[in-house]
């Protein structure tokens, strides 16, 4: 610990506390790797602020004394967003003592949750309230809302409600002078300029510092059905998705998975059971819902417009009996990126490309990456509905994964990029930019793109205090303290 460091951690550990901050090696390691143990850092200390002013007050002596912050949520990001630089030049920022539901309004439809609410509680919460937060993953229990804001998450219900993006209404966050953007009001209508909120969401805490977000709640469900479906391509998976639109608006998910990925999750995710008797090539999970207790059951409305799709458009279906066997459903497509990390080496691209597009991305562009790099083998899943599919493409058997990585990896995910861009779309769809796909933007961003995205981090954080080398970089010059 350099001694400016040293000496911003004794100010913290003199004026909130001992659980203010630790530089206890065993209790910073966990926190040091991103999830997919990808990406690895050093920090000699984790701050851990326990109200909005003192994220102020810590952003703003580390303003002053030039000491780097990097925040950190439930550290479930997918692109190293969260992970500390290698050269301990930077502190962890924790915001889970912050996680107070400071209000939730069955009547207004809205909830503030602090930065360090995890998903799940804020769930429960308003389904105690009879309500919902309409934004689900499988990392609900430890994914936290700052970080969820932060990242502009995006989740299973996508299809029905956006991303997080369209569920905040307002945003408090510590900018990186260590001042205070009080943007919590749920403001219908703002036209004071520029939108702070916005901006600040899918920043990937490089602009500020999330303390607290107003969040839009919906009607609890009176009834719910889940469907497994089998299907002989992801071209008919979108058809079945477009007849079943034309015959409702209940459907909330519509999720896609190949037969080799439900395999794998069989495989190493004990207690999973495969939905349907056989295999086919594709599988769709599908969730309706109504909030209205004299509306047609959603087991009903399911069975009645599967019914025909079977005659064409799909090889078999099969609708939950009850809600255990529902979540078993859920259950196997949450644990995908569980099974995944249990099943060797692969490397994860969360893209996409306009809806209509993505049946023939899904299929020729996997063929092109196993043509292209004999041995692998590229899968595609997630959410069809809404054109955001996590491409994946696993190692040969047999290779070493460290030399893979560094030799093969950014090889095969530059020929996938250039697919994605090819297609019209994204690189990052809903994971973020992070540090993994940070020179992945630059390389294939208009320039107009860059240079928009560098001057605001230079003009809202012009010394490189918050989250450096994530997202963009700055030129020595604009981040010399």
């Amino acid at each position: 610990m350099t001694p400016v460091q040293n000496q911003l951690v004794e100010t913290v550990l003199q004026r909130f506390g001992p659980k203010a901050a630790t530089t206890d090696a065993e209790a910073i390691a966990p926190w040091l790797s991103d999830w997919r143990g990808r990406c690895h850092g050093e920090a000699p200390a984790l701050l851990s602020p326990g109200s909005t002013e003192e994220v102020a007050a810590i952003v703003g002596l580390a303003a002053e004394a030039g000491v780097p912050l990097v925040p950190q949520g439930g550290n479930t990001g997918m692109v190293g967003g969260a992970t500390p630089p290698a050269d301990g030049s930077a502190l962890l920022v924790s915001l889970r003592r912050m996680n107070r539901i400071r209000a939730l309004s069955p009547v207004s439809n809205l909830a503030v949750a602090e930065g360090g609410v995890i998903l799940a509680d804020l769930r429960a919460a308003a389904e105690d309230a009879g309500r919902r937060f309409p934004m689900d993953l499988g990392a609900r229990g430890s994914a936290t809302i700052g970080g969820l804001v932060s990242t502009n998450a995006g989740g299973t219900q996508v299809l029905r409600f956006g991303t997080m993006r369209s569920l905040v209404a307002g945003v408090e966050a510590v900018l990186p002078d260590g001042s205070i953007h009080n943007g919590i009001a749920a403001l219908k209508k703002d036209n004071r300029g520029y939108d702070l909120n916005q901006l600040l969401i899918g920043a990937e805490g490089t602009l500020g510092i999330v303390t607290a977000a107003t969040l839009r709640l919906v009607p609890g469900i009176a009834a719910r059905a889940v469907a497994w479906v089998g299907v002989e391509s992801p071209a008919k998976a979108l058809d079945l998705l477009r007849m079943l639109e034309g015959g409702t608006n209940a459907v909330e998910s519509f999720e896609i998975l190949p037969e080799k990925t439900l395999e794998l999750v069989l495989r190493h995710v004990p207690g999973t059971r495969r939905p349907l008797a056989t295999a086919h090539d594709w599988h769709v999970l599908i969730e309706a819902v109504t909030t209205d207790p004299a509306a047609e059951a959603p087991a009903a409305l399911l069975e009645r417009l599967l019914a025909p799709a079977l005659a064409g458009l799909a090889g078999d279906a099969v609708i939950a009996a009850s809600e255990a066997q529902a979540e078993d459903f859920w259950r196997i497509r949450h644990s995908i990126s569980e099974a995944e990390r249990a099943g060797g080496p692969a490397l994860q691209h969360d893209i996409s490309v306009p809806v209509e597009d993505m049946p023939r991305f899904m299929v020729e562009g996997g063929a092109e990456v196993e043509a292209r790099f004999p041995g692998t083998e590229a899968v595609a899943y997630g959410h069809l509905g809404d054109g955001n599919v996590h491409f994946h493409v696993r190692a040969p058997r047999g290779v070493d994964p460290q030399a893979w990585y560094a030799e093969d990896g950014p090889r095969i995910s530059r020929h996938v990029h250039d697919m994605v861009v090819a297609a019209g779309g994204s690189i990052s769809a809903e994971h973020g930019i992070g540090q993994m796909k940070r020179d992945e933007l630059a390389r294939l961003s208009a320039p107009s793109r860059m240079t928009a995205l560098r001057a605001i981090k230079a003009a809202l954080d012009p010394h490189n205090i918050l989250n450096p080398g994530k997202l963009v970089t700055l030129a020595p010059d604009a981040a010399r303290p």
